[in-house]
């Protein structure tokens, strides 16, 4: 068996997968093996793009697993850390530490909270009223 590292393959299927491999040539014929591969697609949106990352094989319980070459489109060597450090972080921990919003923000006044709805009808309704009275009101 060959020297392990990491490479992206791009399978005939479309799918680029990134995974730690080793090329096994003992019986003449090649095989690719990938230990734990990942799919990796890039996703743009509206507040930066983003790395989705996900299992190649969603229902299995496997890590090692054989690819024929013929099955392969091109392969390369990635040296990138970034992308090394999401790959074995991904492996190694079962949740990522990803910024994941509650959906509930408290309101603070740096927000611009400054009352409740009623205190700020009632506000409101006194500006209104002393804004009636003093048109009322003759100038002298």
């Amino acid at each position: 068996m060959g020297e392990e590292f990491y490479c992206i393959l791009k399978l005939v299927s479309g799918e680029e997968v990134i995974s730690l491999i080793a090329i096994d040539e003992n019986d003449g014929d090649p095989i690719i093996i990938a230990q734990s591969p990942l799919t990796m697609k890039m996703v743009h949106g509206g507040n930066g793009s983003y790395i989705k990352v996900k299992p190649w094989m969603d229902l299995t319980e496997d890590e090692i697993f054989f690819i024929r070459p013929d099955k392969v489109i091109t392969m390369t060597e990635t040296r990138d850390p970034k992308l090394i450090d999401i790959y074995t972080d991904y492996i190694n921990n079962d949740e990522l530490d990803i910024y994941k919003p509650a959906g509930k923000v408290k309101v603070s006044k740096d927000m611009g909270y400054v009352s409740t709805v009623n205190d700020a009808r009632d506000m409101l309704e006194k500006l209104y009223k002393e804004d009636i009275e003093t048109k009322d009101k003759p100038d002298i």
